[in-house]
């Protein structure tokens, strides 16, 4: 029977008397507005405007900040797949030509930034050089040049600072360099393991500049102690993470190259930037914090009036916020950090260029004159080619799969005995705590009952602020028979999306004991009346939670947590939980019931084997996977439902390690009638 349809009939007054109407998301306001993306745009709101009044985390004063420093700075790299810190492996860089042309050469260059990871670039300098000169890394934003490599659309910064005694290397991007790999890896690829992974396309960029600089030091015409980075839009963005990572850039000069939470998540700016724009939020910054590691070294602040993916009142959230912290380092304002902005819209126009020469000029070499650019000939694309064609392009490349071995990911050791196991499971449920759930409390509040329909079993609740989830209690007339095994229990049923919200499913009728009550959860972005709008691209719910340090995977498992605190609560807490799923689902309340001691058994039915496939939490697979968490449940019961019982193998071995051996059972499903 069809429960939750008349449900529809009272959502739109769910709205006002759960506050929705604050962000704007009422269905009157956007006819076409579906309640599910009220529900979470107004949740990634308040998530949003949380987060950003934490202005430096917190910091009051230059002592304060500089105390804080070093762990922002281990944050900082763990958020971008980059701690660890790869091995500095030898880069192997080789000139592969050189053009010579008015008053300044070309040369052709590569290197290893790690073994098998190519970076293709073009050096410039004067035709003749003295001396050891300053050196400016130019990073390139998102212009597609084919095999020529985006550094051909960039060329004349090159030439203004070679013909003006500056070296100058402009490298390619991972995305639009020579050798192809991939900046759009989630919604377009539906790489949504790469938040598992902790991967951003962004690490590379950071570690591929650090690497650039390394190289530049090497040279003999490089003076190591003047060093600037420059770049727009996606080199924009390159300039903060390089910049913020190397205390050996002196001068930066981003330009249209960052926005702060409120542009991106409250007005769905990210929905027009890729993946290289942004870390993962594990550790929930204020989003210009980013910027705030490079002072007290000089910042140029670049961006357009009109420029839509970067628009001014964000651009001058991030300028306010980033000049009260430059005031605790300059004696007189703009001596360390400026802002230009010039007409127009996102483009790399010559205003914005004079700006960072002269910005750059002042700071390497204390010269502060007006400076002009030259109309100088173009190097045709095809000549600027490291490897000139196809057929020279090194067979030993890895760029376009570097996604899968870039950031290091966790091996856990198994315990060797009970005690080991102990100490095993609490230090990973603390990393766990510590890199994925951050913020977490330690008890999840229980969901508050907005609306229900007693003689439905219809409820309403609202387990975060402004989440709403549906559930629906009822009697299970199951197949399985009750037997001591089976104690009396509240069972939560946790559904996917897709999965019917007002029957019981199949499955669950195979696995839950015969009369005990069940409740069926649609969590968040689940059933009839809760979903959103999904549009792939630019899948602005999935991106937007990791802007803020959260997945929709690590909302549901909120959901799943709150909702069976509250039952626990609401049965005088004598009743203890069963949390029941299939698929992701599954994984989902083994993951509630690591933080929810209300919880004494979990059923998965058919659970992912490993985090590649859901559930995707930020940055896990650099703690643990699914058989390591699910071994963590150990002394609680855990039933396995799988056809492929050897995937959890691991996890029966850290039940034994437990002692407990016979409170986990594997099989494989039930075959359907």
């Amino acid at each position: 029977m069809r429960i939750l349809s008349p449900s529809i009939q009272f959502v739109g007054t769910l709205a006002i008397c759960c506050g929705l109407g604050r962000a704007g998301f009422t269905q009157e306001a956007v006819p076409n507005l579906k309640f599910g993306d009220a529900v979470i745009e107004s949740h990634l709101t308040l998530e949003s405007v949380r987060l950003s009044e934490h202005i430096h985390e917190g910091a009051e004063s230059k002592a304060d900040w500089e105390a804080k420093r070093p762990e922002l700075k281990h944050e900082f790299f763990d958020m971008l797949g980059l701690w660890p810190l790869p091995d500095r492996t030898p880069l192997n860089a080789k000139v592969t030509g050189t053009l010579e042309r008015d008053g300044y050469r070309v040369e052709k260059l590569h290197f290893q930034s790690m073994p098998g990871l190519y970076v293709t670039g073009n050096l410039y300098r004067p035709a003749k050089v003295e001396g050891k000169l300053p050196a400016v890394l130019y990073v390139c934003g998102h212009a597609g040049r084919g095999r020529d490599g985006n550094k051909a659309a960039f060329q004349h910064h090159g030439q203004w600072f070679a013909t003006h005694g500056y070296i100058c290397l402009i490298i390619d991007t991972l995305q639009l360099g020579e050798i192809a790999g991939i900046h759009h890896g989630t919604y377009r690829e539906n790489r949504w393991w790469w938040h598992s992974a902790g991967y951003t396309p962004a690490g590379v960029e950071c570690w591929n500049g650090t690497r650039a600089l390394d190289y530049l030091i090497s040279r003999s015409d490089v003076d190591a102690e003047k060093l600037a980075v420059t770049g727009i839009s996606g080199g924009g963005a390159a300039t903060f993470w390089i910049a913020a990572a190397d205390e050996r850039v002196k001068v930066c000069v981003p330009v249209s190259g960052m926005s702060d939470l409120e542009s991106y998540v409250v007005d769905k700016v990210c929905n027009g930037h890729c993946d290289c724009m942004f870390f993962y939020n594990n550790y929930r910054w204020e989003w210009s914090t980013i910027a705030a590691l490079i002072a007290p070294r000089a910042m140029l602040f670049e961006n357009s009036g009109y420029d839509s993916i970067f628009p001014m009142p964000g651009n001058e959230r991030i300028r306010d916020r980033l000049a009260h912290l430059y005031r605790w380092y300059e004696k007189k304002p703009g001596e360390l950090f400026d802002i230009g902005v010039t007409p127009g819209g996102h483009s790399d126009n010559v205003e914005l260029r004079l700006m960072a020469y002269r910005w750059i000029n002042k700071h390497l070499k204390n010269d502060n004159a007006e400076v002009a650019e030259p109309k100088m000939p173009a190097i045709e694309g095809k000549d600027l080619r490291v490897f000139p064609e196809d057929s020279d392009l090194p067979a030993d490349r890895i760029n376009a799969r570097i996604d899968e071995t870039f950031v290091k990911l966790a091996k856990p050791q198994m315990p060797k005995s009970r005690e080991e196991f102990s100490k095993w499971s609490e230090s990973l449920r603390q990393e766990l705590m510590a890199r994925v759930l951050t913020e977490w409390p330690e008890q999840v509040p229980a969901a508050e009952i907005r609306q229900q329909d007693k003689d439905l079993g219809l409820m309403m609740l609202r387990t975060e602020d402004d989440i709403i989830v549906m559930a629906l209690r009822t009697k299970s007339e199951t197949e399985v028979k009750r037997s001591p095994e089976h104690p009396e229990r509240i069972w939560l049923v946790v559904l996917n999306p897709g999965e019917h919200e007002g029957v019981l499913p199949d499955w669950a009728t195979k696995v839950i004991p015969a009369g005990q009550a069940t409740v069926i959860l649609s969590p968040r972005g689940s059933g009839e009346t809760n979903q959103w709008t999904s549009k792939n691209p630019p899948n602005y719910v999935e991106r937007a939670h990791a802007l803020i340090g959260r997945t929709v995977d690590a909302g549901r498992i909120w959901d799943v947590q709150s909702v069976a605190r509250m039952l626990h609560e609401a049965e005088g807490n004598e009743l203890t939980i069963g949390v029941a799923g299939k698929g992701v689902a599954g994984i989902l309340g083994a993951y509630a019931a690591l933080n929810e001691t209300s919880i004494a058994e979990v059923i998965a039915v058919e659970p992912p084997a490993s985090h590649r496939d859901g559930p995707y939490l930020l940055s896990v697979l650099r703690v643990l996977d699914i058989p390591d968490a699910l071994g963590m449940l150990s002394p609680r019961h855990l039933t396995l439902l799988t056809p492929n019982q050897a995937a959890f193998a691991r996890t029966a071995e850290l039940y034994k390690m437990s002692g407990h051996p016979d409170r986990v059972k594997s099989s494989a499903p039930a075959s359907k009638k």
